[in-house]
């Protein structure tokens, strides 16, 4: 049996921040006038940035979220490059911004095939219904995550806090399938 490693590309970080304080968002919107705010659609406004390429949800209670990053230490700074360029513009905020990962969306190749039928039958707290959705969906306890298993043995893990959640559920789960006989390596 080859022995292959997961390639795990993290591909969304959804950081939430807060600054602890009320933002007036037309203020904002008068001095950036690339944001996008249409408060009769949504109530956030929406501040992209080129580099780290992200957008930033911001409301008017303070509280943002931050999508698009590919880390957590992208997420980290973009959240705080807002934050500056704010300041910079002339917008009023007191504290820095407290930042928490919410979570982060991963896809993996397994380099091998995988038996769905079968896994479906033997792995706990899974389910696979292919004339709903053609993957398999997994729930994993430790680390609390979702796994997205397709037979082609790509795979999407979602609900990871941390980086490290990431690698510790897909490599969990790929030594169960191997385990179990359940990847078909070519």
């Amino acid at each position: 049996m080859p022995e292959t490693k997961p390639i795990i590309a993290i591909v969304n970080v959804v950081a939430s921040a807060s600054v602890d304080q009320k933002i007036d968002l037309n203020e904002i919107t008068r001095k950036f006038p690339d944001v996008e705010y249409h408060p009769d659609l949504f109530p956030g406004l929406v501040f992209r940035l080129k580099t780290p390429k992200t957008a930033t949800l911001i409301f008017t209670s303070g509280k943002m979220v931050c999508t698009g990053s590919k880390s957590e230490e992208m997420a980290r700074k973009a959240v705080k490059t807002v934050v500056q360029k704010l300041r910079k513009g002339g917008i009023k905020i007191k504290k820095d911004a407290e930042v928490t990962i919410q979570n982060i969306v991963s896809s993996i190749n397994l380099q091998g095939r995988v038996r769905l039928e079968k896994a479906a039958r033997t792995l706990p707290r899974s389910m696979y219904e292919p004339e709903q959705f053609p993957g398999l969906i997994h729930r994993m306890v430790d680390p609390k995550t979702v796994i997205l298993v397709f037979s082609s043995g790509k795979l999407v893990c979602t609900g990871a806090k941390n980086e490290q959640d990431v690698y510790r559920s897909v490599n969990n789960l790929h030594s169960l399938l191997e385990e179990k006989d359940l990847m078909i390596y070519d």
